[in-house]
């Protein structure tokens, strides 16, 4: 699911992919649900390809939200508004105790959280993409079996 969920430069919020076309795709505020042009020369990026950096490389933000929804327990992230940065790498240490110091700044942090608490507000399956990858690879894997 959040190769369909998108974080656009310029734009507050995430939305939803709703149609792909050559020069433009069409979206959807998960916000306020209006939808919008998108064109290609706007940078949208998939949280499917967001990683965080570490000291022992790059963790895909779909691990770093999974830990998120564990320590909350499923629940919204409540650090104001107003939180330091401090207060927000203290959090970041306690879900990913391994990132790099020196690459994750205290608004990657902000927006990782803003994001966790979007996709949690709306229900968003965090876990529905990786089954959608093994079911594909089992379904070849079965193919490839057969022959």
């Amino acid at each position: 699911m959040l190769s369909e969920i998108l974080s656009i430069t310029g734009r507050p919020g995430l939305y939803k992919l709703i149609s792909t076309n050559k020069n433009m795709n069409i979206v959807e505020s998960l916000a306020d649900g209006k939808r919008v042009p998108v064109y290609a020369q706007e940078k949208a990026v998939a949280l499917s390809d967001v990683s965080i950096y570490t000291q022992s490389g790059d963790t895909p933000l779909r691990e770093v939200l999974k830990k998120i929804k564990e320590k909350e327990g499923g629940k919204q992230v409540f650090l104001g508004s107003k939180a330091s940065g401090k207060e927000l790498f203290t959090y970041l240490g306690e879900v990913l105790p391994d990132y790099s110091r020196d690459s994750v700044y205290a608004g990657d942090v902000k927006k990782i959280i803003s994001w966790y608490n979007i996709l949690t507000e709306h229900n968003i399956d965090l876990e529905e993409a990786e089954k959608t990858v093994e079911s594909a690879s089992d379904e070849s894997q079965t193919k490839e079996g057969e022959k």
